[in-house]
C-alpha cells in the first residue's frame, strides 16, 4: 500500500540497553489494531475483520500473496459470540484457518522444487524480469501477475460435530468464517475472470508451455488431496496435543503424588506445572529445527510489522526493523493463560464427589476419569482465558495488573519469536497491506452509505 500515513506517535528510538520485553510494554503503539497474524512455513497469515491474507516467499525469491473473505457468522449463529462461548469458537476457528493458511504456504513455498531444472530456471528469469522494485509498496499487484478466482463452497448441509469434526472446511463455514479454498485453472484467452468474485489470488505469470494431458497439474493434485490430508493432520494434531499436554502430565502426576483423591489440590498444582514444563520443553525442542527457527523469525516479523502500523509509521522494512519482536497482544499469552486457568478450574471441580458417588476404583479407572474431566472442561477453560487475555487485557493495556497477567506469555515469546531478516518483514508487510486495504475499502463504503 503506497499511502504514507502521518506519524501519530513519535518515531521509536533504538532504545539500546532495554530488553524486548520492556520495550514491548513501554513502546506499545497508540493505534491498538485488531489485526493479528500467524507465522507459517516461509510466510505469514494476517487476519482482519473482513478478510485474511497469506504472503509466502517462493523458491525463486518472489512473494506470493493470496487473500480470502472472512464472513461473520454472528447473524446465523449469534450464540457463538456470547461471553465464554466466543473463546472456544475463536480457538477452533483459528485452528482451522491456521491449517488452511499452512496448506497455502506449503503449496507455494515448496511448489516448484519438483519441476525440471531447465523449466524452473526459465520461469525464474521471466518472473524476475516482470518484478518491479516497488512491489511491496504497491501491495504486490504487478502487471505481470494474474488474478484467479476462489470458488465458494456449495455445501448446504447442516453442520454436525460428530460428522464434520475432521473436515476443517466445514468447521470454518459452520463458525461463520471463510468457505473452502479452491484454485481454478488458467482461463482461456477468450474468457473473462469473474469480476464479482470477492476472493482473489495474486500470482506469478503461468507457464505457457504445453502440458502433458496425461499428467495432473501440481495445483490440481493439491486441490484433490489437500482436504483429506488437512483433515487428517488436524485430527492427529488434536490427538497428539491431548496426549502430550493432558494424558502424559496426568500419568506422571499420579506416579509422583499418588491417587487424585488423596490430595486434589497438590495433585492439580503438580499436574499444571508439569503441563507448563512440557509445553516449554516442546517449544524449545522444536525451536532447534531449521524450518521452525525460520518460522519463528516470521513470527517476529509479524510483531514488528504490527508495532510499526500501531505507531502510525509507513510500512517499510526499515521502519518495522527498529521495533521489538515481542508484542503484548500475541496469542502466545492466551495459550499460557489456558494452562494457568486450568489449574484453578480443575481444583474447584468436585471430582472426589464423583469418585465416591460412582465408586471408582483406584488405579487406571480413577486416572481415566480425571483425564476425561480435563478434556471435557477444556472449552470452559478456553472461554475464561479468552475473556481475560483478549477482552480484558487487550482493552486495558495500561493497567499494571495486565502487565502481571501477560508476563508469562511475554516470556514465552522469547521462545516463539526470532529476529527476522528484511525478507521476512517484507512478507509480513505484504500480508498486512492486503488486510488494511480491505479495511479501508469497507470503511469508505460505510462512510458513503451514510
Amino acid at each position: 500500500m503506497g499511502e504514507k500515513r502521518e506519524c501519530e506517535a513519535a518515531t521509536t528510538p533504538a532504545a539500546s540497553g532495554k530488553s524486548d520485553l520492556k520495550r514491548a510494554f513501554a513502546e506499545d503503539g497508540a493505534l491498538k489494531t485488531h489485526v493479528g497474524g500467524q507465522a507459517l512455513i516461509e510466510g505469514i497469515m494476517m487476519r482482519g475483520k473482513y478478510n485474511w491474507s497469506v504472503a509466502v516467499r517462493t523458491p525463486d525469491g518472489s512473494v506470493y500473496v493470496e487473500e480470502h473473505d472472512l464472513a461473520s457468522g454472528k447473524d446465523k449463529n449469534g450464540w457463538m459470540y456470547w461471553p465464554l462461548v466466543r473463546g472456544c469458537r475463536s480457538m477452533v476457528e483459528s485452528l482451522a484457518l491456521g491449517f488452511k493458511a499452512l496448506e497455502i504456504a506449503m503449496m507455494h513455498a515448496f511448489g516448484e522444487e519438483d519441476e525440471p531444472e531447465g523449466r524452473r530456471t526459465t520461469e525464474t528469469a521471466e518472473k524476475q524480469a516482470d518484478a518491479s522494485s516497488d512491489r511491496f509498496e504497491s501491495g504486490l499487484e504487478e502487471p505481470g501477475r494474474e488474478v484467479l478466482s476462489g470458488m465458494p463452497s456449495q455445501n448446504s448441509e447442516d453442520f454436525s460435530w460428530k460428522k464434520d469434526f475432521g473436515r476443517p472446511d466445514t468447521v470454518i463455514d459452520a463458525l461463520g468464517a471463510q468457505h473452502t479454498l479452491e484454485v481454478v485453472s488458467e482461463p482461456a484467452a477468450s474468457e473473462q475472470i469473474d469480476d464479482q468474485s470477492q476472493n482473489s489470488v495474486t500470482k506469478q505469470p503461468l507457464d505457457n508451455d504445453a502440458k502433458d494431458p496425461g499428467k495432473k497439474d501440481f495445483l490440481d493434485e493439491e486441490v484433490e488431496f489437500g482436504k483429506k490430508e488437512m483433515g487428517l493432520s488436524m485430527v492427529l494434531g488434536l490427538v497428539l496435543g491431548v496426549a502430550l499436554f493432558i494424558v502424559a502430565p496426568a500419568f506422571v502426576t499420579n506416579v509422583i503424588v499418588g491417587e487424585y483423591d488423596s490430595n486434589p489440590v497438590w495433585w492439580n498444582i503438580v499436574d499444571g506445572l508439569l503441563r507448563v514444563a512440557v509445553f516449554v520443553g516442546y517449544l524449545w525442542l522444536i525451536g532447534r529445527m531449521e524450518d521452525i527457527r525460520r518460522m519463528f523469525g516470521y513470527h517476529g516479523a509479524e510483531h514488528k510489522t504490527i508495532h510499526c502500523y500501531e505507531h502510525g509509521l509507513p510500512l517499510t522494512p526499515e521502519n518495522a526493523r527498529s521495533f521489538p519482536r515481542l508484542h503484548v497482544r500475541c496469542g502466545t499469552a492466551f495459550l499460557i493463560m489456558v494452562m494457568i486457568i486450568a489449574i484453578f478450574v480443575y481444583t474447584v471441580i468436585p471430582v472426589n464427589l464423583l469418585i465416591d458417588a460412582w465408586g471408582v476404583p483406584d488405579g487406571a479407572p480413577k486416572l481415566l476419569l480425571v483425564i476425561a474431566i480435563r478434556i471435557l472442561f477444556l472449552p470452559v477453560i478456553a472461554g475464561i482465558s479468552y475473556e481475560i487475555t483478549v477482552k480484558w487485557a487487550g482493552s486495558h493495556p495500561e493497567n499494571p495488573l495486565v502487565k502481571l497477567v501477560l508476563w508469562p506469555g511475554m516470556q514465552m515469546q522469547y521462545l516463539t519469536t526470532n529476529e527476522p531478516d528484511d525478507g521476512q518483514i517484507e512478507c509480513a508487510i505484504a500480508a498486512m497491506q492486503k488486510v488494511l486495504e480491505r479495511e479501508e475499502a469497507e470503511q469508505a463504503k460505510q462512510a458513503a452509505a451514510h
